[in-house]
């Protein structure tokens, strides 16, 4: 199992970033997949017709989100913890990812890198 951590900048207000991660018309918007999101601790979610999914654990409106991803197999639960900071003129935004399977760890981060803040970042500059 590998941990990732990452800081990514981006030119959206954390309120804005934060609709984006959750609110499933937002996520189809940058994702251009139907999404299944609720900001409700205990609900289970999927992203990009289930190529992602988990359960939602803890939200903080504007600033935190916890989730569980699935991966089959997996004896030890995969946490992602992203925080959101105020910056300037942008949001700093803190990833954690733990417990990522090693044969899966590469695809993941660049998953994070080029998929989902890359799209996140790049729909927020489009604007």
């Amino acid at each position: 199992m590998k941990d990732y951590k990452k800081y990514y900048s981006i030119n959206a207000t954390p309120q804005e970033i934060y609709a984006a991660i959750t609110n499933p018309l937002t996520i189809q918007l940058w994702t251009g997949e139907p999404a299944e999101m609720s900001t409700e601790p205990g609900s289970e979610f999927s992203l990009w017709d289930g190529s992602i999914v988990g359960k939602n654990l803890e939200f903080e409106e504007g600033k935190k989100i916890v989730q569980q991803w699935y991966f089959d197999g997996q004896d030890e639960p995969s946490i992602v913890t992203i925080k959101l900071h105020a910056d300037k003129h942008s949001t700093s935004v803190e990833l954690r990812h733990n417990n990522i399977p090693d044969e899966a760890y590469n695809d993941i981060v660049e998953g994070w890198n080029d998929v989902y803040f890359g799209s996140i970042a790049d729909f927020y500059e489009g604007i």
